[in-house]
Formats: C-alpha cells, structure tokens, sequence
C-alpha cells in the first residue's frame, strides 16, 4: 500500500489518540476562552512549560472581560519567561476586542473567529473545531510533520503556497462528526509519536502505509528552509541607582521585548566597551558624569529565534535624580525595588536583579 486510504488514516489516529492521549486540562473544555488562551500560549512553547503559565493565567483571569479589564503591564508581568511578548499583547487586545465588539461571547464559526486580532487561520480552526464541531482542520507544525511523512509531501513548509496543498489534504481527511477528536489525535500524534528527530517508527500504526518509512525519507520530510542566520547584538545596561530606586524604562520601540522593562541602553557592535566610551555617551545623553560605576564583569547571554543578546551591566550611583527633562525624553522613571519586582521584565533583566537586588 503507498499511502493509506483517508478513512484508514483517521480511523487508526483517532485510536491512536485514545490509547496514548495525555490529560490536559484544555481538551476537558468546550469553553471557547479556555481553549483559546491555550492555543497562545502553546504557539511556541512546549506543552510541560506552557501548562503552568496556562493554569496561572486562568487562575488569574478565569473569564475573557477579566482579561480585558486587566492592566497590560498585569499581563506581561504574568507571561514573563514564555518570551514571543507580542503573544500576549495580542491576547491583551483580543480580550478586549471579543468584549467591546462582540458582548464578551467569541464568533461561532472558522470565519468569524478570524475578525479577531491575533487569532490566524490554525487557532480559529482549533477553537472552531474544539469548542463549535466545525469541521474544519488545524493545520500547525505537528501535522504538517505527519501529512507530509505519511503521504510524501515534498512541498517546503514554509514557502506560503504550500500551505494550500497541505490545507486541502487535511480538510480531506478529517472525519465527518468527531472534527475534534481528529485535530487532537493528529497533532498529539506529530507531538509524542511522529516527532521531528528520532520518531518511534518501530511502534508506529502508520508504519507499512507511511511514505517517508518506506522510502528511507523519515528525516528528510518535511522539507522545510533553512532558518535564518542568528544576529548577535550587544547591549551595556546603565544601573542607576539613587539611594534605594533603581532608574527603569519601559521599551516602547519596535524591536524585542516590547512593552518589558529594562535598564538605560547603549547597544554597540562590540562586547567591551571603554569606561571613556560609556562615560562619553552617558555624558550626551543623560547630561550627567558617569562617576563612580563598576561593571558586574559577567555577561548574561539570551538567545531568541533569530538574536542572541550578549549584555553587561553597570553599577552607577548618582548622587541625585536627573534632570526632569532628561528622565521624561528618555522614558526612565525611578522604583523601589518592590516596585520593580512587579513589573514585566525581560528573563535576562530578571536574572541580573535576582542576582544583584531581590
């Protein structure tokens, strides 16, 4: 056989599922919020580290007006250490949204869900077929892995015309009646069983219809680009401290860590800098001499998808606050460290006051 036959495909996933399905607290649910919040914060996050940010954040917010109603610095405080931050601004505006635009209730339908910001083409389709039976298939990286294993698809997932080819094969395949259980049981399948290195072939019920298998193509499939090249960047925080307040600001710009707060910044092309050099910028931008500090010595490293930050810390005591103008062009305010330990920071951030203050 060189590829099963539909029915044979979904029918030997779905008792697949049943046999081997983990317990998690989402597929309890048909509440369209719980299962949304979910399929956020598991977008890039693996399920053992997402599950106790999910159960905190229902805790917190167990309804989508008290998401809504909530501070956003509140929310990104909540979503520190699960990185992606625009994750959770958006969900930020999107409990807004379904409560301002829609009376609190989320669209019934795959194309309704849509409207929402934040909400593409996968997680309408999970919270369509999830919470409404819509027959409609999810379409992410675990079953991608498996459609193009099982039935030879040579497509490269990430160019965006593949995703119609794939998108097409999967509405084929899902079961009339059980839209739910079949979106569950293939990316729990892609996720324990098919996985993208090392996948358990020996036990695999697919194994004699599977098409990577029987050609020898398990680790080539799927076909998917290269990554693109990671960028190093180095950041020299400034730490002023006036008496028992430490100098932060919030990051407004478009660039990483959006809406996070951090320290005073001087990015540079090199690890090591000059005290004459970070004296000389100090000196031009917050019109103050940079007398006495010391560097921390240690680099703290944090690697994203695409960056990997190299950052150094500078201890600077001032003498008095600075100037009005100067804190408000540059956006620095002073907290007390039980303030700071309130607000959302990046992990790095976190780790140097952890180390240092708290």
């Amino acid at each position: 056989m060189a590829h099963p036959t539909n029915s044979f495909f979904t029918n030997t996933l779905i008792a697949w599922y049943h046999r081997h399905k983990r317990a998690l607290p989402w597929r309890e649910t048909t509440d369209p919020y719980a299962i949304w919040l979910s399929e956020v914060i598991l977008q890039q996050t693996r399920v053992k580290q997402g599950l106790p940010y999910y159960l905190r954040f229902l805790e917190q917010f167990p309804t989508v007006y008290s998401l809504a109603n909530a501070p956003q610095d509140e929310v990104l405080r909540l979503w520190q250490g699960l990185g992606y931050y625009s994750r959770a601004r958006n969900l930020h505006f999107t409990a807004k949204q379904v409560v301002e635009q829609f009376g609190g209730q989320f669209p019934k339908s795959y194309q309704g869900l849509l409207q929402l910001k934040g909400i593409g083409s996968y997680t309408a389709a999970a919270i369509a077929s999830f919470a409404y039976q819509e027959q409609v298939a999810v379409l992410d990286g675990n079953v991608y892995r498996v459609l193009a294993r099982v039935f030879g698809k040579h497509e490269n997932i990430a160019a965006p015309a593949s995703k119609k080819v794939f998108e097409a094969l999967a509405n084929e395949l899902i079961p009339a009646g059980e839209p739910d259980t079949y979106n569950q049981a293939i990316m729990e399948f892609g996720a324990i069983q098919c996985t993208p290195v090392a996948p358990d072939c020996l036990f695999c019920p697919l194994q004699q219809t599977c098409f990577a298998f029987l050609n020898g193509l398990v680790s080539a499939l799927p076909v998917k680009e290269k990554a693109k090249s990671s960028r190093q960047r180095f950041f020299h925080y400034l730490v002023l401290r006036v008496g028992d307040q430490l100098y932060m600001k919030k990051r407004t710009q478009n660039d990483i860590w959006m809406g996070l707060y951090d320290f005073h910044t001087i990015e540079s092309d090199t690890a090591k800098l000059t005290p004459e050099h970070l004296q000389g910028q100090a000196a031009e931008t917050l019109a103050t001499n940079l007398t006495p500090f010391s560097s921390t010595g240690k680099t703290y490293k944090h690697v994203l998808s695409h960056q990997k930050i190299m950052a150094q810390f500078y201890l600077v005591s001032l003498d008095s606050r600075l100037r009005g103008e100067t804190e408000e062009s540059i956006g620095l305010r002073l907290y007390s460290i039980s303030e700071i330990e309130d607000l959302p920071k990046p992990v790095l951030i976190d780790s140097f006051l952890k180390e240092h203050f708290f």
